[in-house]
């Protein structure tokens, strides 16, 4: 039912976890396999390993900031590492970063090496604004991305960022180039907050923030490749659920991958959301995820394409929720007021905005589309 064929790999799952500090040696990529991922990624290998600064990583109940660059572990240290994290079988993706084509390539030729399943390029760290560029132009990842499919016989996919003017250019660069596939998006460069008593930021330096906050970024991202690219798509950004998963596939994705959430919640939460799209499926009749892959893309239109038919919002029988006022403070227009357990609407003043149907908690309310 969950089984998914992604970049010519069979996966159990469409699950995958993505690079980050909890997949940083062979015991954490082991213990993300046992714990039921699909596949999973490496955190991101460089040729000379950078020291860790102290902190590196901030949480909020929506997400985190992190700068934590790359793996701490040399590269032929990696062979060691592959070894562990493949003993109990499963797919590993190396994740590899680099400056020039010819590092990425040499990277990438040694983790093949190592026992890698695939590649996956990492060009878009936010903390590092060099590997930024990369990311928003198509003719160096076309070049990057050229080499590495050269120097090995395994699949190669590209973490793209949603910092560019032109996802789709690029992703079109990454196809162009032979890439097998891309990933979207990275971490968002970003300060998650700061202490109002000390006037200290959450961390010393931008960081790429993750979670809950750039999962919009991430929808919007890989509907957007999807429309006007043909190439596989693993969704990532804010997945803590297989409502969060189903989405990205919806929109276009035919795998995600989870990474914040399994750093806040623990790697029990790989198995959580695989528990959840099985009982999904299964609720909904569908034999296979790739049934409703880009469903949600048919209902995604330009703006002028959309029509400005006149609707107003109606409420149903739905009793309102106990002292709850929501939808009367939230509409602008002055349409809607509350009459003891009543809900009115004054459609000479609605103009069908469609707030109200979003914040009232009962979903009393509806358009008449």
């Amino acid at each position: 039912m969950l089984e998914t064929k992604f970049l010519g790999m069979n996966l159990p799952n469409p699950v995958m976890v993505a690079a980050g500090p909890w997949n940083r040696d062979g015991e954490g990529l082991k213990e993300s396999l046992e714990a039921g991922a699909g596949a999973v990624v490496t955190e991101s290998i460089i040729s000379d390993i950078m020291l860790d600064v102290r902190p590196r990583i901030s949480s909020d109940r929506f997400g985190a900031e992190n700068i934590r660059m790359y793996s701490d572990i040399q590269i032929e240290g990696w062979e060691r590492e592959m070894n562990i994290a493949k003993s109990g079988g499963g797919i590993v993706i190396a994740s590899v970063s680099g400056h020039t084509p010819s590092e990425l390539a040499y990277l990438a030729s040694k983790m093949e090496r190592f026992g890698a399943d695939a590649i996956e390029l990492s060009v878009s760290n936010p903390a590092a604004e060099s590997l930024e560029v990369v990311a928003s132009h198509a003719d160096i990842l076309f070049d990057m991305t050229k080499e590495v499919v050269s120097a090995v016989d395994i699949p190669v996919m590209v973490k793209l960022s949603q910092n560019t003017t032109n996802i789709s250019k690029v992703a079109k660069a990454v196809k162009e180039a032979g890439g097998s596939g891309v990933t979207a998006i990275n971490t968002v460069r970003g300060i998650l907050g700061v202490d109002l008593e000390t006037g200290v930021p959450s961390l010393s330096t931008y960081g790429g923030i993750s979670g809950e906050y750039i999962r919009p970024l991430g929808l919007a991202s890989v509907a957007t490749i999807a429309q006007t690219v043909d190439i596989p798509i693993c969704g990532v950004g804010g997945i803590s659920s297989a409502q969060n998963a189903l989405e990205y596939m919806m929109l276009g994705a035919s795998a995600v991958q989870v990474g914040t959430g399994i750093m806040l919640e623990g790697k029990g939460s790989i198995r959580k959301i695989v528990q959840e799209l099985e009982i999904w499926a299964q609720d909904h009749n569908i034999e296979n995820l790739s049934e409703i892959r880009g469903k949600a893309l048919e209902n995604l239109k330009a703006f002028d394409e959309i029509k400005f038919e006149p609707a107003v919002s109606h409420a149903n029988g739905v009793p309102c929720s106990e002292n709850c006022s929501k939808c009367v403070n939230a509409c602008m227009y002055r349409a809607i007021s509350r009459e003891g357990d009543s809900i009115r609407i004054d459609w000479t003043k609605c103009t069908g905005c469609g707030l109200c149907t979003s914040v009232c908690p009962a979903k009393k309310l509806k358009l008449n589309l």
